[in-house]
C-alpha cells in the first residue's frame, strides 16, 4: 500500500432503484473487500421493492442509507452520495454490478501521489458476455475523450474526492442522462486530473435491456449533447474543428448503429450508419 492511500477512507456511492436482488450482491461484494477502511453510501430513489430491508439486513455500521428523489437523473443521486461522503477517495458502484474482493486494495495501491483517478477492466455478463479493458491513458486526455469517445465506466473507477469537487461533480442536466459519467470524465481531464489504468479485471458489469432501440437512441442523444456542450466553449470554430466535430458525430452514430445491429434491429441500424 502506498503512503498516500494507506488507511485512507474510501466512500463508495451506490445509487439504486428497484434493484433489491442485484443490490444484495453488490453490497456483499463490498463487504468482502480485502481493503476494510470504507463506507458505503446507498442512495435509494424511493424504491417500491424491498431495497430498504435488504440494506438493513446486513447490520453493517459502515453502510449508510439515504432516501433521495433523483427525478430520473442518476447524476443527482451520485452527487447526493458525494455530499455525504467522508472519504479521501470516492468509488462508484452501480447497484446491478459487483466487485472482485481485491478491487479496492488494487486501486488504492495504484493511487500514488501522481494519480487522481484509477480505472480497471471489467467482465461484462448478462445479455452479452465479454471482458472490457478501459483506457489506455492516451485515450483519457481531454482531446481524446471528446473526439474519440468514452473509455471509462463508473463501477471501475476510484478517484480523489478533491478532484471531483474541483469540477463540481456530475452534471444534473436532463440532456446528459445516460452520459453524465462521460461528461464528468471530460471535465476531469480538462481540469488536469491525472488518470491511470490497470488491465486487471476487478468488477463484474451487468448488461441487460441493452437491446431496446429506445435505450440506444436516448444514449446517442445524450452523447451528442455532451459533445456539443464542450465544443460550444470554442466560439471561433475553425475548419479543422468543424471536421473534428463531424468525425466525432460519425463515431457516435456508428456506435449506436452497431448496438442496433447486435440486437438484430437492422432496419433501425441502417439510417444511423448512413448518418
Amino acid at each position: 500500500m502506498n503512503l498516500d492511500s494507506d488507511q485512507a477512507l474510501v466512500s463508495i456511492v451506490i445509487p439504486t432503484y428497484n434493484h433489491a436482488d442485484f443490490l444484495k450482491e453488490a453490497i456483499t461484494s463490498v463487504i468482502d473487500q480485502t481493503y476494510s477502511n470504507w463506507e458505503a453510501i446507498v442512495v435509494n430513489n424511493y424504491s417500491d421493492d424491498d431495497t430498504i430491508e435488504i440494506v438493513k439486513s446486513f447490520s453493517e455500521p459502515r453502510i449508510h442509507l439515504f432516501n433521495f428523489h433523483n427525478n430520473g437523473i442518476i447524476g443527482a443521486a451520485r452527487n447526493h452520495g458525494i455530499l455525504h461522503a467522508r472519504g479521501k477517495f470516492l468509488a462508484f458502484l452501480d447497484s446491478d454490478d459487483s466487485w472482485l474482493p481485491d478491487k479496492l486494495e488494487r486501486c488504492l495501491q495504484a493511487l500514488d501521489e501522481n494519480t487522481d483517478l484509477v480505472c480497471h477492466a471489467l467482465h461484462c455478463f448478462g445479455d452479452i458476455e465479454k471482458n472490457v479493458f478501459c483506457g489506455p491513458a492516451s485515450n483519457a486526455t481531454f482531446d481524446a475523450l471528446l473526439n474519440k469517445g468514452n473509455c471509462l465506466t463508473p463501477s471501475a473507477v476510484v478517484v480523489r474526492k478533491q478532484a471531483i469537487s474541483l469540477v463540481e461533480g456530475f452534471s444534473e442536466e436532463k440532456k446528459f442522462v445516460t452520459s453524465e459519467d462521460y461528461h464528468l470524465w471530460i471535465k476531469l481531464a480538462q481540469s488536469g486530473a491525472r488518470m491511470k489504468f490497470i488491465n486487471d479485471i476487478l468488477a463484474n458489469y451487468r448488461i441487460h435491456a441493452g437491446n431496446q432501440s429506445g435505450v440506444v437512441l436516448k444514449h446517442l442523444d445524450s452523447v451528442l449533447h455532451v459533445i456539443q456542450s464542450f465544443y460550444r466553449e470554442n466560439k471561433h470554430t475553425s475548419i479543422l474543428t468543424s471536421i473534428k466535430i463531424r468525425r466525432r458525430y460519425a463515431i457516435a452514430y456508428y456506435g449506436a448503429a452497431r448496438a442496433m445491429q447486435k440486437s438484430f434491429q437492422f432496419a433501425k441500424a441502417w439510417p444511423l450508419l448512413l448518418r
